[in-house]
């Protein structure tokens, strides 16, 4: 019988399988006891394999598991195995399919094909106990992506641990020119939420040979509940992996930053090597009547989180990573292979953990998934979404010009691109002078961006797209931030776009060499212009909450557009901001014609927060009038005091 059709013999008249009420734990150690499980349903026997390393051959144990309740097999072993690997198998219709260290191993040995017992006290580093993520006003959110070995592996970091978790741990650091570097450059910034690209255990790197200095972004997820070793200083030892994880996100708490997780539970990177096809052959993705796996995600296979165990699966995953580890929110991969009913209980039960947790994720897949279009988390149904955002291809492509085409959109004087501007500017929501079609409920769920690590990096982008010179670039670099900045969604930069970096105009540089992918840290003092201007755009949006008013209503009672006849010109008004704001009125003049403009303004005293490149929180000078001009491709803000 072959396995899809083996599953369905085994399960209830319904189509379910039985499913443990309590948080799926396969391995818990009690010191002189430890307990394991594993969720089989449909088995017809299950074994516990023992190992002394990650890597032996041969087990020097196997112990024959009963069925439980749940459809768990479980075993109890009676003596300190703390430092062993394990593994489980499964038999199925005669059949012993291949081991696996289980669907949920939170504990792994190197390359991840195997669990390991440890201390959980032992992953604990001083002071963990009092370890408090800081408290950050939705309006001063700004996301900041990261990729642990693009952002400090360049020599010129000045950093010890390149490419490590502990490379955001170290203070001090410098480039060759004395400028800040790593989680010093961050503060400077003024970003308040760092989001790591993954960073749970993934398949393509091999962690018994990084002296290969292998890359991956790690959109290949092998255990979703462990952490990948290449991040660490030894990848052989399951605590040493997960120590510095957690003193990673420590330090970045005591620095002030709230960390977001990239998290990749709509594929694996091989179905067949994962725990999920080792013990629930056909369950816990969408599969065609062949037998074959359905692909939205473009990776092979896409998951089924409507199945109920894939959902609670999803649910306890998340759970883990915040109490475990302190995540303060995530970023979905391809949301939208997930079920919107999944997303809205995940976004229950992580809130009522922490009531500040922020959750978005990508409102697209890679094709069609196989699920009704109106039940998934299309970006188009973010509406039907509670507290999930999504990330805005609307302010995106409109600013930087759509995926594949050869224009650079509005910041460089390409007309059509208006409605979208002012769609991002709203954030998404419903608005009389918008004329694009709403997908948010509130500001918040609309993520702004103009780049991040997939496609073309905002340099490589304008140097294929455009024939201006490096000082007309940047100029639209500083056009385009204003953009994103004064959005009244969530602003998310990648990291070292604000030092102009680049990728040697590759697009999808997930396994291209540092070469390719590493930031250059003397580009900071190359284009301390650049940073600095970021910094001040921060230092602006974190002084005048009027840019994040968080509320639908609120903005289309706030915020209104300023009609002006140029298809490259956007400007608005955040109005009667007593009580919200220091600024009774905030204005601001988007201009990505290539011709100076003026505009029309109601009288007032204003002070200048930005103008024709330049910007500072205290202010540029006082400005009195009814009119405001900018230069081409550049950007104002006023501030009515």
């Amino acid at each position: 019988m072959g396995t899809i059709a083996a599953a369905m013999a085994s399960c209830a008249s319904d189509g379910s399988f039985a499913v443990p009420e309590p948080p799926l734990e396969e391995c818990v150690y009690n010191g002189g006891t430890t307990e394991f499980s594993v969720w089989s349903p449909d088995a017809d026997a299950a074994q516990l394999r023992l190992y002394h390393s990650a890597s032996d051959d041969a087990a020097f144990r196997t112990v024959n598991m009963k069925k439980a309740k749940g459809g768990l097999w479980k075993t109890v072993v009676n003596e300190d195995l703390k430092g062993t690997f394990y593994a489980f198998r499964v038999e199925k219709d005669g059949k012993w399919l291949e081991e696996t260290a289980g669907i949920a191993a939170k504990a792994v040995g190197v390359n991840g094909m195997r669990g390991a017992v440890i201390d959980w006290k032992d992953t604990d580093p001083e002071g963990w106990s009092e370890d408090r993520s800081p408290a950050i006003k939705p309006s001063d959110i700004i996301v900041y992506e990261l990729q642990h070995r693009d952002f400090s592996i360049h020599e010129t970091s000045g950093i010890s641990n390149r490419g490590k978790y502990l490379a955001l741990t170290e203070e001090g650091t410098k480039n060759p020119q004395g400028l800040a570097t790593g989680i010093d450059h961050l503060k400077e910034l003024g970003v308040t939420y760092v989001q790591l690209l993954p960073s749970t255990d993934f398949a393509t790197i091999d962690e018994t040979r990084l002296e290969d200095n292998q890359y991956n972004w790690g959109y290949e997820p092998l255990n979703y509940n462990a952490v990948e070793g290449s991040f660490s200083t030894d990848p052989y030892n399951p605590v040493t992996r997960i120590k510095e994880f957690k003193q990673m996100v420590q330090a970045l708490h005591k620095a002030g930053f709230r960390v977001i997780l990239d998290v990749v539970y709509n594929h694996t990177t091989n179905a067949a090597n994962t725990g999920f096809e080792r013990t629930m052959p056909g369950y816990f993705y969408r599969m065609r009547e062949d037998g074959t796996f359905f692909d939205g995600s473009g990776c092979g296979n896409e998951t089924a989180s409507e199945q109920e165990m894939f959902r609670k699966y999803m649910v306890e995953s998340l759970e883990w990573w915040m109490k475990e580890y302190h995540i303060d929110g995530f970023r979905f991969d391809l949301m939208a292979i997930h079920d919107i009913e999944t997303m809205n209980l995940i976004s229950e039960r992580l809130h009522a953990i922490d009531p500040d947790v922020v959750i978005y994720g990508e409102g697209w897949a890679a094709s069609a998934p196989a699920y009704p279009a109106e039940e998934i988390a299309l970006k188009a149904n973010t509406y039907m979404l509670d507290k999930v955002g999504a990330f805005s291809d609307n302010i995106r492509d409109a600013v930087r010009g759509p995926l594949g085409c050869e224009n650079a959109g509005f910041m460089d004087g390409v007309a059509g691109n208006k409605p979208n501007v002012e769609f991002g500017i709203a954030g998404g929501i419903e608005h009389p002078q918008v004329t694009v079609e709403r997908w948010t409920n509130n500001p918040l769920q609309h993520v702004s961006y103009v780049s991040c690590h997939d496609d073309h990096c905002l340099r490589d982008r304008l140097e294929e797209a455009t024939d201006a010179t490096e000082a007309e670039r940047l100029k639209m670099v500083k056009l385009a931030q204003t953009a994103v900045y004064t959005s009244q969604g969530i602003p998310f930069i990648f990291n070292g776009e604000e030092l102009y970096r680049h990728k040697q105009g590759v697009k999808n540089s997930y396994n291209q060499p540092d070469s390719i992918n590493a930031i250059d840290w003397t580009y900071k003092t190359k284009y301390k212009d650049l940073v600095d201007y970021y910094a001040a755009l921060a230092a602006i949006r974190h002084a005048h909450p009027g840019f994040c008013l968080g509320d639908a209503d609120l903005v289309r009672e706030k915020l209104s557009f300023i009609d002006v006849d140029d298809p490259c010109v956007v400007a608005f008004r955040i109005d009667c901001l007593e009580g919200i704001d220091s600024a009774k009125s905030l204005t601001v003049l988007l201009n990505g014609s290539k011709d100076a403009v003026k505009v029309g303004i109601p009288q007032g005293n204003y002070t200048v927060l930005a103008k024709n490149g330049q910007a500072d929180a205290e202010g540029l000078g006082a400005f009195s009038g009814n009119t405001i001009s900018a230069e081409a491709t550049s950007a104002t803000i006023l501030a009515e005091m």
